[in-house]
């Protein structure tokens, strides 16, 4: 090997060695306040407050945890969230992917101008949307509902999940569907035999993805639901505040509790997550 070979090794080398720290100071950086979170949750109050350390655990307790069952409405919110967002995913996914299926199988200038008005309509804040959607809801005497919530979070699930899915059923080959319409499906026969097995990481990935938004979802629950026994995780949680004392600890344990759906989603199928979006870069 020459001088030359060996600086390029060198450089080489150098270069990975920078990259992989990048990566490791990125990661350290992301996981270092969900690190304290946890320890938070787990510490009593005088540690908190007064401990000598706190990115460590000195004496360990989960009286957080007792009090937030007990003192508050949480387990309520639980149920509130998961019936909120569970069902918003549900009716975006099956929505959408009728909707993307049919974007995806129309000419190319038109579908184009379809996904970018639904991108607009996502991108859109949604604190335009509000005061629109109280009147209708109050009209229809869904306000203060879980179902009146549920149809507010369709106004941006439906379509993030209808453009994600658009790039997924893209992907997968026209000719397979038309040759399932020559053996005699119909256009749905079609889609539930033939495309919606192909892009079921695709579909798997929007879902997670369409869930975290919706579970995460602060504002749309707090205009809408004036029953503190209705409402959410999140505005639960931003409403434990007694006074000028916030129970940081009850609030730490409140918010691991909140991250577990969405962590263990994604630690359990992760890889059905990448091959979706890759799938979907495609032509997405």
């Amino acid at each position: 090997m020459d001088s030359r070979e060996h600086l390029m090794v060198l450089k080489k080398v150098a270069a990975n060695i920078a990259l992989y720290g990048i990566v490791f100071l990125f990661l350290l950086s992301s996981l270092i306040p969900f690190y304290w979170m946890v320890i938070c949750s787990f510490k009593t109050t005088h540690e908190l407050f007064a401990g000598p350390n706190p990115y460590w655990l000195h004496e360990f307790t989960t009286e957080n945890y007792m009090k937030l069952f007990s003192q508050t409405y949480f387990s309520r919110w639980v149920g509130n969230s998961l019936v909120v967002a569970g069902c918003a995913v549900i009716i975006s996914t099956i929505l959408g992917s009728l909707a993307a299926y049919g974007v995806s199988r129309i000419p190319s200038r038109a579908g184009i101008m379809i996904i970018q008005v639904m991108i607009l309509i996502y991108l859109i804040p949604r604190s335009l949307f509000v005061l629109s959607l109280y009147n209708v809801l109050n009209a229809l005497h869904l306000l203060d509902t879980l179902p009146g919530l549920i149809v507010a979070y369709l106004s941006f699930t439906l379509p993030f999940t209808t453009w994600l899915l658009v790039g997924f059923f893209q992907s997968v080959p026209k000719e397979l569907d038309e040759a399932a319409l020559v053996d005699g499906c119909s256009r749905i026969g079609a889609l539930v035999r033939v495309v919606l097995p192909i892009a079921i990481p695709g579909i798997v990935s929007t879902t997670i993805y369409c869930f975290a938004i919706a579970w995460d979802e602060l504002l749309y629950p707090l205009a809408l639901i004036q029953t503190y026994t209705r409402t959410t995780l999140t505005v639960g949680i931003a409403s434990m505040q007694q006074g000028d004392v916030l129970a940081w600890g009850q609030i730490m344990a409140a918010n691991v509790l909140t991250a577990l759906p969405v962590t263990l989603a994604y630690a359990t199928i992760y890889k059905r997550v990448v091959a979706g979006l890759a799938a979907g870069s495609v032509k997405g």
